[in-house]
């Protein structure tokens, strides 16, 4: 077996602001293994800033990973247990490697496309009137559950634009989801809570900083609208402290990156340590491009998810490869007449 990788930039088509600072670009990489009989490609879906493997030695692991890819898996992916980008590429090269259709790897309804996955509208941040056409555009394109993403502007008019929603829509028509990314002090953030559920508000992601476990602790018990931990998850390896992390905090919910904790392998065991406390989750793409997106939408169809999941950010690039991928009526859809853009020799040519 052989492995190579390749670095690309994918482009915003606006940029896209967060609590963290504006986003332009996004760096990613893809990694190509081939046999004898077939070849197969991941995407290791680096997200610089906020990814535990952001390091200045992120490529050296990976040309490691391609002069031992001729190892066992399991050896593989222990090795890379503090890359977590780079094992969820490596599972989905592996799995492309070995299906007949190289970008089919959980074969479902969902990819012979005769069922959707429900997923929610992002806003990103920016000003007042940038937000409320975000807004105004979703609920036209027929979402009925919308993200929004706060802490960067004025509280107030975060506030104000939650309102006017309500004004038109109740709970039962749209529901809202808020992204803190950890915006809000600890001493503050118990009356924003209190404030936010004034409207109706489906939950709120990471509203302190991750690492204050005890805070977010005494938040998760006396909010008074549900908080899923989102940052608060990356970075932790060792199954013994996830389990310390959810038996302390008790969140309502958590939110899965693949790409920030470990690929399917790592969400899977944050599933079954949030399902043994019946903590609610549904999984979030990390901005790949379409390659990664493919995988977490089928990886999260057969979860049999019924939330609607944050999987809508395939178009947010101007360089991105065409894909089945689509968006209607607030669904993300696997349109079997459409073709990925990629000739048989792999992505490698497209991207070149």
């Amino acid at each position: 077996m052989k492995a190579t990788f390749q670095k690309y930039i994918l482009d915003f088509k606006q940029a896209s602001g967060t609590s963290r600072g504006i986003l332009q670009i996004k760096e990613t990489y893809f990694l190509f293994v081939s046999n004898e009989y077939s070849e197969g490609v991941g995407e290791c879906g680096l997200f610089r800033g906020l990814s535990c493997d952001d390091r200045p030695d992120y490529e050296e692991k990976l040309q490691w990973l391609c002069e031992n890819i001729h190892r066992e898996k399991e050896f593989l992916l222990s090795e890379l247990i503090e890359f977590p980008s780079i094992q969820f590429g490596l599972e989905q090269a592996l799995l492309s490697l070995n299906s007949n259709d190289k970008f089919e790897l959980f074969s479902s309804k969902f990819t012979q496309g005769q069922d959707a996955i429900p997923i929610n509208g992002l806003i990103w941040m920016g000003t007042e009137a940038f937000m409320l056409q975000q807004i105004k555009d979703k609920l036209k394109a027929g979402f009925t559950t919308i993200k929004m993403k706060i802490g960067a502007i004025d509280f107030n008019t975060e506030l104000s634009l939650l309102k006017s929603i309500r004004k038109e829509y109740n709970a039962n028509e749209i529901e809202l989801r808020v992204d803190a990314n950890g915006a809000f002090k600890p001493k503050e953030a118990l009356e924003k809570l209190k404030r936010l559920s004034d409207y109706e508000i489906h939950s709120i992601e990471q509203p302190i900083k991750k690492g204050q476990w005890q805070e977010m602790a005494r938040l998760c018990e006396d909010t008074p609208l549900p908080i899923a931990l989102d940052e608060e998850l990356i970075g932790i390896f060792d199954v013994t402290k996830k389990r310390d992390l959810l038996l302390t905090v008790n969140p309502q919910y958590i939110i899965l990156k693949p790409s920030l904790v470990g690929g399917i392998a790592g969400s899977n065991e944050w599933i079954e340590l949030s399902n043994e406390q019946n903590i609610g989750w549904w999984i979030t793409s990390a901005l790949e491009s379409n390659i990664g997106l493919n995988a977490i939408a089928q990886y999260t169809y057969n979860l049999n998810v019924s939330l609607p999941q944050g999987l809508g950010t395939g178009s947010l690039f101007t360089n991105n490869m065409e894909s089945p991928l689509e968006v209607i009526n607030g669904s993300l859809q696997y349109n079997t007449s459409k073709k990925w853009n990629i000739n048989q020799k792999g992505i490698s040519q497209f991207l070149n």
